[in-house]
Formats: structure tokens, sequence, C-alpha cells
């Protein structure tokens, strides 16, 4: 009788662990990106490419990829220091194989705001944030955040571009390997950390090594849901995407890949610091030689 009832207890307590976290969006999953009504168009175009948007620049190569319909003209040849001035961003001059064009050029011909200006942005936050942020005026032009046009405000963003390279090893990185094909093989702690969130970002692959880019972290078309679908937190083919939570429909924001939700009013929620650690192992629980749930 006694384990009927853990039984009985543990499936309750699972089932509420598991409503706890999976939610069903109550706004358009495109979000802010649905561009103040224009939706897609604002930034695919349709017809003309970026023309089709009311922007002239000489770039004859506009809408060839994507339909993309936004100035990435201005970016080429740019380079930008990001990462506290340790890594270079650099744009190339066109469209080319190098992934730096399709997963981060084209996010900052939106969200650059220096150079790159004739994206319909306000560079105000579209999302419900803490009260803890006191203002819902955050930017979101990445050079132009108001610490100065330019390299003075890339400096204060996350490491991203062509060398902005995942590591492993040592006592910073994940205990995983990087194979000839730039894909992250997990280690021991690595699996048991995807086992308590999940490996969601995505990384993208350059010289074979995988690199950081924009939309490593950001999906750009869902704003405030992730799909999680249960794996056992293995990985086995499936370098991204994998993880140990029950599947379902999860809460996000700022266009995160994986379940991030600092508004949902919980103050001891860790899935925030759950998303930096997939790639930051040296901060994680695992790390330390605590297996910890993530707690949502």
């Amino acid at each position: 009788m006694k384990k009927a009832t853990l039984v009985i207890l543990v499936v309750l307590a699972f089932g509420m662990f598991a409503m706890a976290q999976i939610g069903t969006p109550t706004s358009d999953v495109l979000g802010a990106h649905l561009n103040y009504g224009r939706g897609c168009a604002g930034c695919h175009a349709p017809h003309s490419g970026e023309r089709g948007n009311g922007i002239v620049n000489g770039d004859t190569t506009s809408g060839q990829v994507a339909l993309w319909g936004q100035n990435i003209y201005a970016l080429y040849n740019q380079s930008f220091t990001t990462g506290g001035g340790s890594y270079i961003l650099t744009i190339p001059s066109g469209w080319t194989s190098d992934p730096v064009v399709i997963d981060t050029a084209t996010c900052l011909s939106c969200h650059d705001g220096n150079l790159a200006k004739g994206a319909m942005m306000k560079n105000i936050l579209y999302e419900t944030v803490p009260n803890t942020y006191q203002s819902q005026t955050i930017p979101t032009l990445i050079g132009n955040s108001g610490n100065g046009a330019g390299n003075p405000s890339y400096l204060a963003d996350h490491p991203v571009g062509d060398n902005a390279t995942v590591g492993c090893g040592g006592s910073y990185n994940w205990d995983c390997t990087i194979a000839s094909n730039g894909q992250i093989i997990p280690g021991p702690l690595m699996l048991a950390f995807i086992q308590d969130y999940g490996f969601f970002v995505s990384p993208v692959t350059y010289n074979n090594l995988p690199t950081v880019q924009c939309t490593t972290c950001h999906n750009q078309h869902l704003m405030n849901t992730v799909k999680v679908t249960y794996d056992g937190g293995t990985c086995t083919g499936k370098p991204t995407g994998c993880s140990g939570l029950p599947s379902g429909n999860y809460i996000t924001m700022f266009f995160i890949r994986a379940p991030y939700n600092p508004a949902d009013g919980n103050t001891l929620t860790n899935q925030t610091a759950q998303f930096c650690r997939q790639c930051h192992g040296g901060e994680s629980n695992e790390f330390q030689g605590a297996n910890l749930p993530t707690v949502f």
C-alpha cells in the first residue's frame, strides 16, 4: 500500500512539474516580428527584394536569397568588435556561403541601427518583462543602443561571428569534443545537463568549427514558444533540440530557442541560467557535481 501511494505521489509530482512549464501561447508566435502588422513581408519581400520595402541602395543581389527585403548592403565589408573586444565580427562583401551573412548579417539588417537603418525598428522592448527590469524601453538596436553608435555599442554585446567559436574541455567549457564536421559531441557531464535541461542552441559550422551566430540562440520565427520533444537527453543522432524535459510547447521570450521565461514570477527558477549553461558548462550545477533539475 505504501509503495502504491509513493508511486501515485511520484506520478502526480511529475505531472505538476510538466504543467508548470508547458504553456499555450496567448499571442501570435511571430510576436514582434509581425513588424507592426506587415508580418513576413517586413523581412521577406515577396517581390523586388528590398526595393519592395522602399529601400534603394544599389544592391543588385537584393532579394535573391530568402527573398530578403532589408538593407544588408550597408553592412558589407564592415567589421565590428564584440564581446568586450576579443571577437571581431566581419561581414563579407556580398551574399556568400559564409554563415555570418545569412545567420547574422540578415538579423543586423534590422537590428543594427548604426549603418543599416531602413528597418521599421523602434528600439524598444515588445514583450512583457519582470518589474525588476524597471523599464520596457530595453534597446533592441545592437549597433546603436544608447552606448554610442558603432563599436562602442557592439563591444557590450555577446560575441558573435565566425571567430566566436564554441569550445570544449578545460575548466570552463563542457567535457565535449568537436567532431571533424564541427558537430559537438557531449561528454558525461554535458549529457547529464542535457538530461536536466537540454541542448537547444544551434551553433553554425564554419571551417569545421561550431560558431555562435545570431540564429544560434534565437529562432526569429517563434517569439514566445518552443517545442520540446523528450528523448531522454541522449542526443543520439540529434546534435541540437535534444532534452530530458517532458514533451510539450514551452514558454519562452525574446525569440530564444529554449525554455526561457523570467516573466513567470517564480523567483526560484533557474531556467534562464540553464539556457546560458548550454555553452558555459563551467558555471553549471553538473560541472560542480550536482545533478539538479530545471526549476520552472
